[in-house]
């Protein structure tokens, strides 16, 4: 008469936290942010969005590059107001658009921070080996 199986809820994914994005998009680029939110998009099912949030995510890279670049050395901190900018439109909008309950698990960064560390280190050589430092 009564089954005594419980049924259980279909497991939700695991996906990058908000704060995770945010601080990627911060302390690298939004591209780097932008990456983990389409992952969770794609993670989700939601690709189409995962693909603009990408492409958002390139072009407010190049944008923030394009706006320090023409501008004095001595405006080194535009670079990193920028990014807290986009950050927050990545994490606050666009995360919690989609993402409005706090029902999933997170994934551990881990994987995501060495990738990100291994993809900026040519980077900062190119750059501090261009600077004369």
């Amino acid at each position: 008469m009564f089954d005594n199986q419980k049924t259980e809820a279909p497991q939700l994914p695991k996906i990058y936290s908000g704060r995770a994005i945010m601080a990627f998009s911060v302390f690298f680029a939004p591209i780097f942010g932008g990456i983990l939110l389409r992952q969770n998009l794609v993670d989700i099912g939601n690709k189409p969005a995962g693909n603009f949030i990408l492409t958002l995510s390139i072009f407010l890279s190049v944008l923030t590059m394009v706006i320090v670049s023409s501008l004095p050395p001595q405006a080194s901190l535009v670079a990193p107001l920028l990014n807290l900018v986009w950050a927050a439109i990545l994490a606050e909008f666009f995360y919690k658009k989609f993402f409005p309950e706090q029902t999933y698990e997170y994934k551990p960064i881990w994987k995501a921070l060495i990738i990100s560390i291994l993809v900026i280190i040519p980077f900062l050589f190119l750059v501090l080996s261009g600077s004369g430092i």
